[in-house]
């Protein structure tokens, strides 16, 4: 018997959901739709991992931009994706959802030979399939003769090395040619060919889900208990009935005359937002207690939490909750009864689907300055139409850096799009860390550059660009100073959870206000008691018992905290690497932020016109490299 890799492999759908962000709006009247992983068993595979379960994904996708973001989505979040097969021939397949109100969900499906209905049994041997504990496939995938024959033989495969199987009924009408081709919202239509196709496949499975509905179209009978009665004459698995807000039952034996006489566990009351996704999340739920020999109980508790917080959220795959998620809510249902506006969920749910990649150092230049710039032209008598190619110089040299020091993962910029847009588009995409502030530069109160409204900017902005906001602010600030700084904050945290864009706040201690060690902690102190959870923090170098302090407030607050850079000032490079060698003592502290101390000396003189541009690239190249260097060895240097 091979190795047991995975907990589960996935066979199934593989989608893209493009989900209407006007609730309450006719699918015809949608203005713009969110894109998300979709396809029940994609959707399967990605919920178990989150949970906490080693999944994999057995499926094809398009050679094409919709394909490469299923792969990417799925291995993101942990998923193994390397039985996902490229099709050269086939799109990958695309559903259209909206949410009208709370029992219309008009959805479309494009999947007329799409990728994943062409998965073929040479695109995975034995092997594979034996190195899970348990292997799952949907109903629904098995209506064409060649994806049945597929299921067929991965069946096969499990039964031969006593892998658990799973039938997933996933019913889906439309799928089946029993609607017509826009209408993908039916649920149920009594069908006896679907019923008898169905039913050649059940005797294969160890674990059946669904609903009553899909338990009607396995069990050929709109009697529930005689359906039920129908599936344990041909099967012998235990049978999982999804119940709505009744909750769910498990049979694991003989079929009781009344549906109650099963194992349930009843439903947990939400406020229902979105039905779509719900008996993925289920399922995710289930099989996290089921592979891992949890009572029955225990995993209907699971999978009804996570039904629960799905249907409260917009989206299937990325409304699903992690291990920690689910726990915390399931530790608090008697005090949770709407979980959407539960700030403790809201919270462990933004860091759960932020993007999955670490930072464990974090070298970032900084040329997000804009007014600076301005005045080094003014300086040189020189217009400020020279800054945007000045900045994609520095970009240059900052690669160039890069290159030499080899920090590959740990490489960061700060830009503006006011001067600094084409250095922004080049940047973006690269697999770097990339931050672009928000706040009008000097404002004091913080006021947003521009005059468009926050969400109305980020809608525009790559999610994979950090919004960054720059505060002048004090604790003990004038009250209406400080409580019209607070509220722009809170905006701008707020639009960044809703639009899914990582918050870092720099806050620096304005100049002339009296200060002693605490004062920033106390600042800080006071951002997370309104409720805000900064990614990263930007902050001044500290002293050793402070940077103490401030890691203790974190992990204790947020302890999902990205991290901290030290930001620079424009200090010299010596007082840098002092307050670089006393951050050792911090954890949080990933790294730095630093622009002027590296670039202001040879910007000036580039556009004074005394060095030309390849001069220009060396020396911020070589100050870059130079502070790079020494906060690597900084932990070395501050011991000796």
């Amino acid at each position: 018997m091979s190795k047991r890799i995975f907990d589960l492999i996935c066979l199934g759908r593989a989608a893209v959901d493009l989900y209407g962000q006007q609730v309450g709006a006719r699918l015809e009247d949608e203005a713009s739709f969110a894109k998300y992983l979709g396809g029940s068993a994609a959707n399967t595979a990605y919920g178990c991992s989150i949970l906490g379960l080693k999944s994999a994904m057995l499926t094809r996708v398009g050679d094409e931009h919709m394909g490469n973001f299923v792969r990417e989505s799925l291995e993101n979040a942990g998923v193994d994706v390397s039985h996902v097969k490229t099709d050269t021939q086939r799109l990958t397949g695309l559903v259209l959802l909206g949410i009208k109100d709370k029992d219309t969900f008009p959805l479309i499906f494009y999947r007329n030979d799409c990728a994943d209905m062409a998965v073929s049994a040479y695109d995975f041997n034995e092997a594979f399939i034996a190195s899970a504990k348990a292997f799952l496939v949907n109903g629904t995938h098995c209506s064409t003769a060649n994806t049945y024959n597929t299921t067929k033989q991965a069946l096969a495969y499990a039964k031969a090395n006593a892998v658990k199987t799973v039938f997933d009924i996933d019913y889906r009408p439309v799928l089946w040619g029993l609607t017509s081709l826009g209408d993908g919202e039916t649920r149920f239509i009594s069908d006896q060919s679907v019923t008898e196709h169905l039913q050649t496949l059940l005797a294969d499975f160890d674990l059946i889900v669904g609903t009553e509905e899909e338990i009607h179209i396995a069990g050929g009978s709109e009697d529930t208990i005689e359906a039920l009665e129908t599936i344990r004459s041909i099967s012998q698995a235990t049978v999982v009935l999804k119940r709505g807000a009744l909750g769910a039952s498990v049979y694991p034996d003989a079929i009781p005359t009344d549906l109650d006489q099963g194992i349930t566990v009843k439903g947990v009351k939400v406020d229902v937002l979105n039905v779509l996704g719900a008996g993925d999340a289920f399922m995710s739920g289930f099989l996290r207690g089921w592979i891992n020999n949890e009572p029955h109980e225990v995993s209907l508790r699971y999978a009804n939490a996570c039904g629960a917080l799905v249907v409260s959220r917009h989206g299937c795959a990325p409304a699903m909750p992690t291990a920690e998620e689910l726990d915390d809510y399931i530790e608090r249902l008697d005090v949770i009864d709407r979980p959407d506006l539960d700030k403790r969920l809201n919270y462990l749910h933004r860091v759960a689907t932020r993007d999955p990649k670490t930072w464990p150092e974090l070298c970032v230049l900084a040329l997000d300055h804009r007014q600076q710039f301005v005045d080094m032209a003014r300086r040189a008598s020189v217009s400020s139409g020279h800054i945007p190619h000045l900045k994609k110089l520095l970009v240059q040299a900052a690669e160039a850096a890069s290159e030499r020091t080899g920090i590959e993962g740990k490489f960061g910029l700060l830009l503006d799009d006011t001067y600094g847009q084409d250095s922004l588009d080049y940047a973006t995409g690269k697999d770097w860390w990339v931050g672009r502030p928000i706040e009008l530069p000097g404002s004091r109160p913080l006021e947003i550059e521009g005059r468009d409204d926050i969400g109305t900017r980020l809608k525009s902005w790559p999610v994979e660009q950090v919004v960054k906001c720059l505060v002048f602010y004090h604790p003990d600030d004038p009250v209406a100073l400080r409580l019209a700084q607070e509220r722009q904050i809170v905006k701008i945290y707020n639009a960044c959870c809703h639009s899914g864009h990582e918050f870092l706040l720099e806050l620096i201690l304005p100049h002339g206000s009296a200060v002693d060690e605490l004062t920033l902690f106390r600042a800080m102190e006071r951002i997370y008691n309104l409720d805000v959870y900064p990614d990263w923090w930007k902050l001044p170098p500290q002293t050793p018992v402070v940077w103490q302090k401030i890691d203790a407030l974190i992990k204790r607050r947020a302890p999902h905290c990205r991290g901290i850079v030290i930001l620079g000032l424009a200090a010299t490079a010596e007082k840098l690497k002092k307050g670089f060698a006393e951050s050792t003592s911090s954890e949080m502290v990933k790294g730095f932020a630093v622009g002027r101390t590296i670039f202001a000396e040879p910007c000036q003189q580039w556009l004074e016109n005394k060095i030309d541009s390849q001069s220009l690239i060396d020396q911020v190249s070589d100050n870059y490299v130079e502070l790079i260097e020494f906060w690597q060895q900084r932990r070395i240097r501050s011991e000796s």
